[in-house]
């Protein structure tokens, strides 16, 4: 738990509120506890629009939502909630390693016969799908919004529409279900990456371990595009960990890119790269300087440190004087 005074994001007058994709017992409630305050109040939500919105509306002052699965890529709903609407930034990211329990209500058999339908989140689902052909081969996938709501509408609905629900092993426990299996996975090893969102404010200090995120908007129709976006990255040394197209939401073939940069951006290397995107993209959306989770430090190129850009400004600022040749 972080004390209060150590909070990432804007100060919060009083007690913390943090709203996350809920119900209680989901994986997104685990990655809450590992960066809220002694004391902070959690407020569960139906799906991430839901939770980032009680953060634009006041509500709440954060909201921890899943933005990356290390087996299906980036959570789209995330992406795309946090590129449009009101601004929010990302000031903290947390891992929470997956797998899954297979559960059902305490009164069945748990007969293999019996297991026809599965709720689960659709994530989950895609992490387990080999696992059920393998072992309930004649098991169907019926979508839920969380892996905890499934739990949850086996437990307390008289009609829940499915015989078991693949979930987190505190949702069996919080909800009082019983395990046919556990450690349910296709992959081993699987891990889900969190954000803690917050209102607009001051930005995390940099640690020399950071990510920056942003949303760039391609120019429509233009040639070569994507290769210029890149090279403001390239030639400036700055690496990226994640890159994911979107659609941009108008015709076919608009689209926006959404980008994980190995960096801070008060580091003169990405500052420079961020405003070279700028320059040449119809529109890009700053989503955070954060620390990365895993503390790992990005590989300076020769010529991109921060004194490298301090003293080639300093010879033009000569040169502009006439006391440089």
């Amino acid at each position: 738990m972080h004390n209060q005074t150590s909070f990432p994001g804007p100060e919060v007058p009083g007690k913390v509120k943090i709203a996350f994709l809920g119900p209680f017992g989901t994986f997104t409630e685990q990655a809450l506890r590992q960066v809220a305050p002694e004391g902070a109040e959690a407020i569960p939500c139906t799906s991430v629009p839901h939770a980032l919105d009680e953060v634009r509306s006041g509500r709440a002052h954060r909201a921890v939502v899943p933005i990356e699965n290390s087996i299906e890529g980036g959570v789209n709903a995330t992406i795309d909630s946090l590129s449009h609407g009101s601004p929010l930034v990302i000031v903290a990211e947390m891992v929470v390693e997956v797998s899954f329990e297979l559960a059902i209500h305490p009164s069945k058999t748990g007969e293999k016969s019996e297991i026809k339908r599965i709720g689960t989140h659709p994530h989950a689902w895609a992490q387990c799908r080999k696992w059920v052909a393998e072992n309930y081969p004649d098991a169907v996938h019926v979508p839920a919004t969380s892996t905890a709501a499934a739990a949850r509408l086996i437990a307390e609905d008289e009609n829940p529409g499915i015989d078991a629900a693949l979930c987190a092993k505190t949702s069996v426990e919080r909800y009082g279900l019983r395990s046919l299996h556990s450690g349910v996975a296709d992959n081993k090893g699987a891990v889900t990456r969190f954000v803690m969102v917050a209102p607009l404010g001051a930005i995390p200090e940099p640690t020399g371990a950071d990510k920056t995120t942003v949303q760039v908007r391609l120019p429509d129709n233009e040639a070569g595009a994507l290769l210029s976006m890149l090279e403001q990255f390239a030639v400036r040394g700055v690496n990226l960990s994640r890159i994911e197209s979107r659609p941009a939401g108008g015709p076919l073939g608009s689209y926006e890119f959404s980008i994980d940069i190995e960096g801070h951006v008060t580091e003169e290397r990405v500052a420079a790269a961020l405003i070279g995107l700028h320059r040449t993209c119809p529109q890009i959306r700053f989503i955070g300087s954060y620390p990365r989770v895993d503390g790992q430090r990005p590989t300076i190129q020769a010529g991109t440190t921060d004194e490298d850009f301090v003293t080639a400004r300093a010879w033009i600022s000569e040169v502009l004087g006439g006391s440089s040749n």
